[in-house]
């Protein structure tokens, strides 16, 4: 940056904005000799994160784009060009910038340091109800972009949960369907050495018994570790000392349903010793089936879950009018999408949910808006292997939700002012300060209250709705 000589025809550039197209010249002219002209480069920086905000800037020519770092992405949030008013404006409370403003091209600008503020109040008045108006409709701009950032962060977030959650039974189901294939694929000469065996319809039925046995237990069976590496440590020698091939691959599958070596003794009891190794590869691929079935089936449920509760949360099938609302369906939903965020901090999750509190008459869509905000923030709040419970209850004509975290807590000089738009804990790019005034508003909406308890290990934010 260098101070550049004004030009002569700085005037008359300055009358050509719309901000001050209607402001008298020697109001102007004021501002323009109290000011210093800077020259930007190309590539130059404007400002930087965390700089102090002395000045208001004037692009007079040229063009600068502002970039913010958000969840260790940079953001580009504008492209700004000739008749822009940037810095400081009279009564604004800024001080520091969170972005940065880089030239994209050589860039003029007329400085104002922020001490001629109250000059120009006794000077025109009309020079400084334009900047006003001009700081007005920047905040609105800035709030409803910072609005959509909010909103594209926290799809961002929920979608890599989701991506993440999609996955494994996805990828679970073509792991499953392959080795099902195989599996197919090989019981052509399984099926043929049955054929030759020349079993009776008794022994079949005996060994059907011992089948089916097995697959009914399945569900509910329950050994530890130990208890089946033991039992597959005695099938396997029991297999091998009867030169059954392939001993290592049958008795894992046979270990999966609980068979033991005594079933085994009785299998061969049935057929007899010459039909033993084609019953027992004909017992564990029907066994294999089973359980490759199931697993693709258990796989394209938890998709069908997930699918289900992406609906529930975006309430999709939905309209825009008031409802009765069972908060408990859009907690369920939204912790649902948000799993992958406990899972990855291994937060141990508590529901404590009063099934038999009356629905509250709201926006489902906007209150799970409320859970993901609030739930995110504790998240983000807690060390790994921490704690969340969210707990309902009704209260008189209020229905409340607890959500409560074991994290660090908000200071005390900090609660006061966290529903306040842009006022973030958060260090500099990991927040916008957003969620909590939208989490405000959407209370207000609903005619509900919201309190905040908290201290270093114990956050509980209060959210009481009317009952429907």
């Amino acid at each position: 940056m260098s101070i550049a000589p004004k030009p002569k025809d700085l005037l008359q550039q300055i009358q050509a904005f719309d901000t001050f197209s209607e402001i008298p010249p020697e109001a102007l002219q004021w501002m323009i000799d109290a000011s210093e002209y800077h020259l930007y480069k190309k590539g130059e920086a404007l400002f930087r994160p965390g700089d102090a905000v002395d000045h208001m800037q004037i692009i007079v020519s040229g063009q600068y784009v502002i970039r913010a770092t958000r969840g260790g992405q940079s953001l580009e949030l504008g492209v700004f060009e000739t008749g822009y008013i940037t810095g400081v404006l009279p009564f604004s409370r800024m001080t520091h910038t969170q972005a940065e403003g880089i030239a994209l091209q050589p860039t003029y600008t007329l400085e104002l340091h922020r001490q001629h503020f109250t000059e120009m109040v006794n000077r025109s008045y009309a020079l400084t109800q334009a900047l006003v108006a001009r700081m007005s409709d920047r905040v609105r701009d800035f709030t409803s972009q910072r609005f959509q950032t909010e909103k594209l962060m926290a799809l961002g977030k929920l979608s890599a949960g989701l991506a993440h959650e999609l996955n494994n039974p996805a990828s679970a189901m073509v792991r499953n369907a392959q080795e099902l294939y195989q599996k197919v694929h090989s019981t052509p000469e399984k099926f043929k050495a049955i054929m030759t065996m020349g079993i009776t319809p008794g022994q079949t039925d005996q060994i059907n018994t011992i089948l089916f046995g097995k697959i009914q237990e399945a569900p509910s069976l329950s050994l530890s570790l130990m208890e089946r590496e033991e039992r597959l440590d005695d099938m396997l020698d029991w297999l091998e000392d009867h030169g059954v091939e392939g001993a290592e691959d049958i008795a894992e599958t046979f270990a999966d349903f609980g068979m033991t070596v005594e079933e085994l003794s009785r299998v061969e009891k049935i057929v007899g010793e010459q039909p033993l190794p084609s019953i027992l590869w004909w017992l564990e691929s029907t066994l294999s089936l089973e359980r490759l079935v199931e697993e693709i089936n258990e796989a394209s449920n938890r998709i069908s879950s997930l699918v289900r509760s992406i609906k529930d949360y975006s309430h999709m099938d939905r309209g825009l009018a008031l409802e009765p609302v069972d908060i408990h369906e859009g907690l369920k939903s939204t912790l649902t999408m948000l799993r992958h965020q406990l899972k990855g901090k291994q937060i141990e999750l508590v529901q404590d949910f009063c099934q038999s509190a009356p629905a509250v008459q709201g926006f489902a869509g906007e209150l799970n808006q409320i859970w993901t905000n609030l739930i995110v923030n504790a998240v983000d709040a807690m060390s790994p292997g921490g704690q969340l419970i969210v707990r309902t209850y009704p209260d008189r004509q209020y229905v409340c939700v607890d959500i409560e975290d074991n994290g660090s807590g908000i200071p005390e000089e900090d609660q006061t002012r966290i529903f306040e738009p842009f006022f973030t804990t958060k260090p500099m790019g990991e927040g916008t300060g957003m969620g909590l005034d939208i989490v405000k508003k959407i209370v207000d909406r609903h005619k509900g209250k919201i309190t905040l308890d908290s201290k270093p290990g114990r956050t509980v934010f209060t959210l009481c709705f009317p009952t429907a």
